[in-house]
């Protein structure tokens, strides 16, 4: 049988005939993709296949994005669609020329081929626990409820709920030490922090178990212990799922922290459009945030705007103007938004420098590195040679 592993037909023929698995199915139809395959791996017969074809295609992505269309003048473009999110955020596909591809989306180990112009370095700059502190200033506008939006201001909550998941772990005290820990691979290119942005998340959305569960790549029991306790620290999540309910079935819409209206015409007892409705306004707020701080840094012209990443925007500028030009810039990604009972809510930026858009290391020396004041690496080697 000349079996075909990047063929969907073949895939099901090997699994569901030939070593007759249950049968998968989404939207009543069978599958194998991701989320399928990573259930079979419950039988012994299929997991060596499983591990096998998983692997086969991340290569084949990997390869695929390496191969993209590049423009003549050595440059790769994408295009954003304003309108592509039903929340506000910029999805991105191919340049209108045909060429590139979805930037938004390339995964960490690829990064590193991406480089800086010669005399010009790049600077990712990241909102903070972005859609968490949105999170926050909900509860606070609402409830005058602090507990989550401080917990967000005075330390890093994801590490926080990695440390809440896997309480095992070496965890040591230190706050940059423990984000380090929580920021090792766990599954595929992903860190455990990072799944804890899904967890909490998917919890702060009124996320099922099972769900978050499945998205995070951790057992079940971890979520169903870990919920009761999140929600007693931060008894507002509940009161606000609540109040979003009520509103959703009295009068249909929202508006966000930035004053944009949604209104959701899915059955107001649905549980899928309240999912939808809670998780509307800090995603559409966050939105709206890093939209118009980028916004005004386009209107500065300090630098130059290369692209928005979801909460990330990633600029070039002079390398030797550094110094000077990274609190202009952070300053200006700022976005006030006033809340009521006089607070305001600023998202920070944490702030990586680098001749590369890959994370620093021993092996990618010209990689992105936090900003702490001053970078003292130079170039290696130098841009001349490099471009």
């Amino acid at each position: 049988w000349d079996m075909n592993w990047n063929s969907p037909k073949d895939m099901m023929e090997l699994f569901y005939d030939r070593l007759e698995l249950p049968v998968i199915r989404k939207l009543g139809k069978p599958t194998v993709n991701r989320a399928a395959l990573e259930r079979m791996e419950n039988y012994l017969i299929a997991r060596p296949i499983i591990a096998h074809l998983k692997t086969m295609r991340d290569l084949a992505k990997k390869v695929s994005m390496l191969k993209t269309e590049i423009d003549p003048d050595g440059r790769i473009r994408t295009s954003y669609n304003i309108g592509g999110t039903t929340t506000g955020r910029l999805s991105s596909s191919f340049s209108e020329f045909g060429t590139g591809t979805n930037l938004q989306n390339i995964e960490e180990s690829l990064r590193s081929v991406f480089i800086s112009d010669p005399g010009y370095k790049l600077a990712y700059f990241d909102a903070e626990q972005g859609e968490s502190r949105a999170v926050g200033a909900i509860e606070w506008n609402l409830f005058k409820a602090g507990a989550y939006l401080d917990a967000c201001e005075s330390g890093d909550l994801h590490t926080a709920v990695a440390k809440l998941c896997w309480p095992k772990d070496n965890w040591v005290g230190d706050l940059e030490a423990d984000k380090a820990l929580a920021e090792q691979p766990y599954y595929r290119h992903y860190s455990k922090r990072f799944m804890c942005k899904k967890i909490g998340h998917g919890t702060n959305y009124a996320g099922q178990p099972e769900t978050i569960s499945s998205q995070a790549k951790v057992p079940i029991g971890m979520i169903i212990d870990f919920q009761p306790v999140y929600f007693q620290a931060f008894p507002a999540h509940l009161e606000w799922h609540n109040w979003v309910d009520s509103t959703l079935r009295t009068c249909g819409q929202l508006t966000n922290l930035t004053g944009r209206r949604r209104h959701f015409f899915g059955r107001r007892n649905d549980p899928d459009t309240l999912r939808a409705a809670i998780a509307y306004d800090p995603q559409g707020s966050l939105a709206d945030i890093v939209n118009n701080g980028m916004l005004q840094l386009w209107r500065s012209r300090v630098c130059i705007l290369l692209m928005q990443i979801h909460d990330a925007v990633i600029v070039q500028y002079p390398s030797e103007r550094e110094d000077e030009l990274i609190p202009i810039i952070s300053n200006l990604l700022r976005f006030r938004v006033e809340l009521n009972h006089d607070r305001d809510l600023v998202i920070p930026y944490g702030t990586k420098c680098g001749w590369n858009w890959g994370e620093w290391s021993e092996k990618n020396p010209n990689g992105l590195k936090s900003y702490k004041g001053h970078d003292k690496r130079s170039r290696i080697p130098e841009a001349e040679f490099v471009d």
